[in-house]
């Protein structure tokens, strides 16, 4: 027996509206959140379409060969920054004429698995085997409107498509549980005085994924109280819930005690090490996760909050090195000792849905910016009044040895490197991906 999606109704109404454009055919992501028993899908989100796209005929879009794979990952690594703790990229679709149906399903596995592959080289957290490893592909036709939704084990390179139900809910987006924490970061990453220039994000890296263990490895407070893994996170609490009708999605307080471990075969070593340098992240990050209301258990609730943590202190020391590469800022300032502030997180909420999705803001950016960044890369139209900045102070300490410096500052992006950026930040992940590999962690320095 296949998967069952539940899809909240809006997604339907999105996807006829895209049928009805005078398109051959149109792809994007579907975002949801995955369970043992179900799957629930809240957005549907069309590829943005690049520049040369925009101005070209209809020719362009009459062969699927033209789907640009890069772009399409590009977009789906994006949108992955953008979502809370508990949702995550599921699969792709495709709104087509019929004519095109005999590609449609290579085309659609196709993309499944390089999105998956992508998602899965930026994780700092291990994929588990409780985790739901069956991505969706959709085929909707623009003609007859006729729905197939396909699975594919993401796990599995050789994984043929199996069938899946893909059933419409109305109030899907209001039934959900809301997780949140301010966790405080302090995280020192030393450098040995032998690393090499190619070597910084690899470093980098490693010393974010030891912190990311200590966060699996923490004991989580929800509402001040330990809970067992398996036990019902809403249990005590149900006739709370249940009388309050005002407010659809419940939010939990968590505490993290990152001094505390479940794992208590752990031990403590400690290592000398000969360094040239070292990073120092600081700030308060502000986490949110989501989890579905239908029997959740304690351990679900606390993994998709610890994902979060994880993820958005990635993401934010990503976002900060593509910044500063594109603006050509590394090593140009004369001091070994240097400060920059992490971006900031922005929450904003889906249409017509209590659960909100979120961007990263750096000071000088506007909040036009930032509403632009919403439209293009989820299609969503937020307000200015809807924008919920996290208030967060976050900073990166940098001193970097004179030789690394100077190896820096020969390092350029060129146009093409650019080419799959949109506005900001979309597509440098991959078109940089060698020279933030490179340079970029090569900013965050403490020299002796």
């Amino acid at each position: 027996m296949g998967r069952s999606y539940f899809v909240e109704e809006a997604v339907g109404q999105y996807l006829s509206e895209l049928s009805t454009r005078s398109k051959p055919f149109i792809t994007g992501l579907l975002v949801g959140q995955c369970s043992p028993q179900r799957d629930y899908v809240v957005l549907a989100i069309q590829t943005p379409p690049k520049e040369e796209e925009s101005k070209s005929n209809q020719s362009y879009y009459a062969d699927l060969s033209n789907i640009d794979e890069e772009w399409t990952i590009a977009h789906a690594n994006q949108v992955s920054r953008m979502l809370p703790g508990g949702f995550l990229v599921l699969g792709v679709f495709i709104v087509a004429a019929p004519e095109l149906a005999k590609e449609i399903q290579s085309t659609l596995r196709k993309l499944v698995f390089s999105i998956e592959k992508s998602l899965a080289r930026k994780r700092l957290w291990t994929f588990s085997e409780e985790d739901v490893s069956e991505r969706v592909a959709l085929h909707l036709c623009s003609t007859t409107k006729k729905i197939l939704c396909r699975t594919y084990d993401v796990q599995d390179p050789k994984s043929s498509a199996k069938p899946a139900d893909w059933k419409y809910q109305n109030g899907l987006s209001a039934s959900w549980l809301s997780l949140e924490c301010i966790i405080n970061a302090n995280i020192h990453i030393p450098l040995s005085s032998t690393l090499a220039s190619h070597d910084l994000e690899k470093n980098t890296r490693n010393g974010l994924t030891r912190w990311a263990k200590q966060i699996e490895e923490a004991i989580f407070l929800i509402n001040g109280q330990v809970k067992e893994e398996d036990a019902d996170l809403l249990e005590g609490q149900k006739k709370s819930t249940r009388g309050n009708m005002q407010s659809p999605t419940q939010t939990l307080d968590v505490r993290v005690l990152m001094q505390l471990s479940r794992n208590t075969n752990s031990r403590s070593t400690a290592t000398v090490q000969i360094c040239s340098g070292s990073i120092n992240l600081k700030g308060a990050l502000k986490c949110k996760a989501y989890i579905h209301n239908n029997k959740p258990k304690v351990k679900d609730a606390v993994k998709a909050l610890k994902r979060d943590i994880i993820n958005t202190l990635s993401d934010r020391c990503e976002i900060l090195f593509e910044d500063l590469l594109i603006n050509e800022t590394l090593g140009k300032k004369n001091s070994e000792r240097e400060y920059h502030t992490l971006p900031c997180r922005v929450f904003a909420p889906i249409a017509g849905s209590s659960v909100l999705l979120c961007d990263y803001k750096f000071g000088d950016e506007t909040t036009r910016e930032i509403q632009e960044r919403f439209l293009e890369m989820l299609d969503q139209a937020v307000q200015a009044e809807d924008l919920h900045p996290a208030e967060e102070i976050n900073t990166v300490e940098i001193n970097s040895p004179k030789e690394l410096q100077d190896d820096v500052q020969q390092k350029r992006l060129t146009k093409e490197m650019l080419l799959l950026k949109l506005h900001q930040n979309i597509g440098v992940v991959i078109a940089v991906a060698v020279a933030i590999s490179a340079a970029a962690f090569s900013f965050n320095y403490f020299s002796d």
